[in-house]
């Protein structure tokens, strides 16, 4: 206890030191005043060993040396209390901005950043052996005729209502993230190829019907390109431009199409099955 009470103390140097002065000083103003204010007489006095002092003066004395110590040591701990208030309150502040720095504030998705994140991790563990996963990018197909048609801001309601079916579809383990405009990524852990066509065309399954958005319908597809980690790239930046160039074969396509890369023979080959 007095070894915390001594480190609050020594986080606090300055105000401990000025509320010891103040609390000194009051100190000897009492005394000298129990001492009817002599202070030679009193001074004197100590060297006497035997100078009595009075009932009265002892308790008056006591009572103010507790007042004084209580008075330094609740200043402390409230001083240490306002400290420590501060601290959460800025740890839980930087917690929010960290939080945002990671988040798209359209969607409420993961961000890019909280993407490759992800993805670095993924590629490390799957590099040791200790997992597989696929990773899939995603492009709207028809999208950029919402934004010219309608505005922006019909086209914004239109990513919120996709995000919404691709979070319906996408599995609780799934990392879900928005790279930018009509672009998404998912990194899919545990999974072999045969599970990645499977929840590649779950995705392509989720725009299947028209959406409403402000008195219109919009139709539209998806190009996704898919690669497995660790078989199509053994860093990041591989799997994402092996991912990249699936997706743009997949763009070629007519409608929704996944599309794997296939390192074996340096081609992308298309997979189609019904959604």
């Amino acid at each position: 206890m007095a070894k915390s009470f001594g480190r609050i103390v020594a986080r606090h140097p300055l105000s401990s030191l000025r509320d010891g002065l103040l609390l000194s000083g009051f100190m000897t103003f009492a005394v000298l005043i129990a001492r009817r204010y002599d202070i030679f007489a009193f001074l004197e006095s100590l060297a006497d060993a035997e100078h009595p002092i009075s009932t009265a003066e002892t308790v008056v004395l006591l009572v103010l040396l507790i007042a004084c110590v209580h008075t330094f040591i609740v200043r402390r701990l409230t001083e240490e209390r306002w400290d420590t208030l501060s601290a959460s309150e800025i740890a839980g502040e930087m917690s929010k901005l960290r939080e945002l720095a990671l988040q798209d504030p359209l969607t409420r998705l993961p961000n890019r950043r909280a993407l490759l994140a992800g993805l670095e991790s993924a590629t490390v563990a799957c590099n040791a052996g200790d997992r597989r996963a696929a990773f899939f990018i995603l492009d709207l197909n028809g999208f950029k005729s919402v934004n010219d048609l309608c505005g922006h801001s019909v086209g914004d309601h239109v990513l919120q209502v996709v995000v919404e079916r691709f979070r319906r579809v996408a599995r609780p383990t799934d990392l879900l993230a928005r790279l930018g405009g009509d672009e998404f990524a998912v990194l899919s852990y545990d999974v072999d190829r045969a599970c990645a066509i499977a929840i590649g065309n779950r995705f392509i399954g989720s725009l299947a019907n028209a959406i409403s958005a402000d008195g219109y319908v919009h139709e539209l597809g998806v190009a996704i390109g898919a690669t497995l980690l660790p078989d199509d790239g053994s860093t990041c930046e591989a799997i994402l431009h092996n991912a990249d160039v699936a997706m743009y074969r997949a763009k070629a396509q007519e409608g929704s199409t996944l599309a794997f890369y296939d390192t074996a023979v340096k081609e992308v080959r298309s997979v189609r099955e019904a959604g």
